[in-house]
């Protein structure tokens, strides 16, 4: 049975995560508290439309990873890989209902608060949106399917978010054929080959490139069952060079995703043990890159939308009938 140990929990819980059962965690972003304080929003509720105050942000595994990413800003040096079998983890819906419960605890201090209003605090403590993408690699979680299902079906999720690193393929292959997709799919991207995928993203795996490759071909070939975005994160000095702009396009092009986010490395968290604030772009880098990226490699896309807070820039596949916003504003 796999668990979090005495440190990390207490570690996570000084850094504002609520931890759930054994190895799973739940926090409160600051977009969540700034949407229910009406002080802005999001780029997914700007983009597609989700509810970020109603956002459950959460992860089946907490510190498990395939990958050591010099940009994460969770506490990577704890993360190992493990072959984590079915009867090692809690089941799904102790994991949900210790989420619901959790994030409930961690935001019921917002009715003291004279800049929220009673009514959107209340409407917050009862999620809709769940993002599973908080840290550590969702899809080593071996009921992930079975979540999705849950989430979906018993909770009534309106939208479900699911972001991976592309390192389990046959994971993608499972939600697909027990129709459990989620609302959304990312798979996230920060190396355009091999030998930078090694410097930036440190995998275990030793057929890590394959594994991505093969990811990206079920993105494609699940056209229409899902929404697909590809999350691209540049970080100066690493990966914006326009000589690899050619082999980005290519990985974008073998995926055939709807959307593609160009989003800068926030010098933010543990990541700033490892990368320095120069390492951040600024969001008229971040533009100028995606721009270039569009007008010169990436045929068939364009720019759609952006949101300079977060320095991310949202492409549109100009070939998708999917609409850009999941609900109409």
């Amino acid at each position: 049975m796999i668990a979090l140990s005495e440190k990390q929990v207490s570690v996570l819980r000084r850094k504002h995560y609520g931890v759930v059962g054994r190895h799973s965690a739940v926090q409160i972003c600051r977009w969540t508290k700034k949407s229910i304080l009406g002080e802005g929003t999001c780029y997914k509720e700007r983009f597609y439309g989700v509810h970020a105050h109603k956002c459950a942000q959460f992860s089946p595994l907490a510190l498990w990873c395939n990958m050591n990413c010099v940009y994460c800003w969770r506490p990577m040096e704890w993360m190992r890989n493990y072959n984590i079998g079915y009867d090692e983890v809690e089941d799904p819906d102790t994991i949900v209902r210790g989420v619901i419960e959790e994030r409930k605890r961690l935001l019921i201090g917002f009715l003291g608060n004279p800049k929220a209003s009673k009514e959107r605090v209340m409407d917050a403590l009862t999620p809709d949106h769940y993002a599973i993408s908080l840290s550590g690699e969702p899809t080593m979680y071996p009921r992930l399917a079975e979540m999705i299902r849950l989430i979906r079906d018993r909770y009534k999720a309106r939208t479900v978010f699911l972001v991976t690193n592309g390192q389990v393929p046959e994971a993608l292959s499972r939600l697909y054929e027990e129709r459990s997709l989620p609302t959304q799919l990312y798979i996230s991207v920060s190396a355009s080959n091999r030998e930078m995928c090694v410097r930036i993203q440190r995998p275990v795996l030793k057929d890590f490139w394959e594994r991505l490759l093969k990811s990206l071909e079920i993105m494609r070939e699940i056209e229409g069952s899902t929404r697909r975005v590809i999350r691209l994160t540049v970080i100066k000095g690493y990966n914006m060079d326009e000589g690899f702009m050619p082999e980005f396009a290519r990985l974008i092009e073998l995926a055939n995703p709807d959307f593609v986010e160009v989003k800068a490395y926030m010098h933010l968290g543990l990541s700033t043990r490892r990368l320095s604030r120069d390492n951040m772009p600024r969001h008229e880098e971040v533009r100028a890159y995606s721009e270039r990226l569009v007008n010169e490699y990436l045929r068939g896309f364009r720019i759609e939308d952006e949101q300079p807070e977060s320095r991310i820039v949202l492409l549109r596949n100009e070939g998708s009938t999917v609409p850009t916003r999941i609900y109409p504003s």
